[in-house]
């Protein structure tokens, strides 16, 4: 197995993990605007405590995303910061791939609908299944990129037909009546431990980067809306 450090701090939690061999640690902190002060102390700490140097990494794992800007940016500077100082590779994983993943280890889904919390009234959503292999795939079509809608328009994908789909993430507190009802639901976050059961393969398949290539998947590209913009949406929330 590799030597590993992975993070994700493309939510509110900001999750990190360690693999040494088969030995792996795990800690969850907050995150938000909090990640930025604290991921680097904790990552030194954790490696640590594993008894690993950075410089003994085969790669650093990190989301990519889509998820919040802010966590975004942090995630990819400090992956390049880190990848920079030690000479390592970076390995940029999709937030949404992790989010399947972790759904697969709490319940088993094998055809999951991923759904991150976008905030403004939207969701990331992202369509995934897991072949005979355990490698996950992308569903076909749209639904197997990741995209930026609102809750009301996420649909299971048609293709084999639109049964056996798991809707995973944190969208379920803030959008639940208003998402697909009929298909089971399972809590999930994209873990440090879902991307470092990822990364083996994505290893294999090439998916290291050096570390100036490590950027964001952002999906939205605009945060912030002009005064007319709100107007307008507000009017139109009110017809």
């Amino acid at each position: 197995m590799p030597d590993l450090l992975a993070f994700d701090t493309s939510t509110e939690v900001l999750s990190l993990a360690v693999q040494r061999g088969d030995a792996v640690l795990a800690r969850t902190e907050a995150g938000g605007a909090q990640a930025s002060a604290t991921l680097i102390p904790a990552v030194q700490q954790l490696l640590a405590e594993a008894g690993l140097a950075l410089s003994a990494l085969d790669a650093i794992c990190f989301g990519r995303g889509p998820g919040a800007f802010t966590g975004l940016r942090t995630a990819c500077a400090v992956a390049q910061g880190l990848g920079f100082g030690s000479g390592r590779p970076v390995l940029p994983i999709d937030t949404l791939q992790a989010v399947a993943e972790e759904a697969h280890a709490r319940s088993g889904a094998t055809r999951v609908l991923a759904l991150l919390d976008a905030r403004m009234d939207e969701v990331y959503a992202q369509a995934f299944w897991r072949d005979g292999q355990g490698l996950w795939q992308r569903a076909a079509g749209e639904a197997g990129e990741p995209r930026l809608m609102a809750p009301e328009q996420v649909q299971a994908p048609s293709s084999p037909d639109a049964t056996g789909w798991t809707l995973a993430g944190n969208a379920f507190a803030a959008y639940g009546e208003r998402l697909p009802a009929g298909l089971p639901r399972q809590p999930a976050l994209p873990t440090a431990a879902a991307l470092l059961r990822l990364a083996p393969a994505l290893l294999a398949a090439g998916g290291a980067v050096p570390p100036e290539a490590a950027w964001p998947l952002y999906v939205r590209d605009k945060v912030a809306q002009t005064t007319a913009e709100r107007l307008a949406a507000k009017a139109g929330a009110a017809a």
